[in-house]
This record gives C-alpha cells, structure tokens and sequence, in this order.
C-alpha cells in the first residue's frame, strides 16, 4: 500500500500557486484598463485645451504641460510622446479639428521580468474647433 502522507500538502501548495497567478494576471488587467482609461481621459483634456484656444503653438504647450502633469509617471518610468494635428472639414480657410495622437507604454508593469501584453497604448483624439458664429 502507498504512502499518502504530505500529498494534501503538494496539492494545496499546486492550488495556491495557480491562485496567486490568477490573481496576480488579473490585478495587471485592472491596473493596466485603468492606465488606459487615463491617457484617453488626459489627452481629450489636452485636446479640448487646444481646440477651446483655437489652436496654436502656445495652446499646444499648456495643453502638453497639462498632460505631462496628469500623466507624471509615464515620463518618470514609462513613455509618452504627443503629436498633434490640425484638419480642415470643410471649405472655408482654417482649421476645423484638432487631433492629438498619444502614444504611451504603462508604467504598470507589476514584474519587470517578461513582457506583459497590452502594455502600449496608442490614442487618437479628435476634437472639432469651437468658434462663434
């Protein structure tokens, strides 16, 4: 007859790790969907700065210092470029909508060890212009 002592141990020790893996994943999913819903969130901000301002290269800085400021961490430890655009919709001269494209990686990552998916984010944000008529 077989020895069973110590495998209610392995088993507990074998459930318990994949646990904690689960939910270690799922804690990176949460903190990542928020990382994202936060550069989306700051750079409609950013483009409503511009837009509101008609545009212009001293609007485009209070809106990246605006941003920088929101999004601090990802120039401390992650990375953040900004790229703005400006479109005419339609036939009258100027501008009509600012686009800002926002491209980031989260600061997020919980195990710098291996990559984790879904670390980058890439937005574009299109606000029209606001002008009275």
């Amino acid at each position: 007859m077989r020895d069973e002592r110590g495998t209610g141990m392995v088993s507990s020790i074998v459930g318990v790790t994949a646990f904690l893996s689960l939910l270690l994943f799922a804690t990176q999913l949460v903190l990542n969907l928020y990382a994202t819903s936060t550069v989306t969130a700051a750079a409609f901000d950013g483009a409503r700065i511009v837009a509101g301002a008609r545009g212009g290269a001293a609007a485009e800085a209070d809106a990246e210092a605006h941003i920088r400021s929101l999004l601090s961490r990802y120039a401390a430890r992650g990375h953040l470029d900004l790229h703005w655009s400006y479109r005419d919709t339609d036939n009258e001269p100027g501008p009509d909508v600012v686009a800002l494209t926002v491209d980031a990686d989260h600061p997020t990552r919980l195990l710098a060890v291996f990559p984790i998916p879904y670390q980058h984010v890439e937005r574009t944000i299109t606000v029209r212009m606001e002008r009275l008529r």
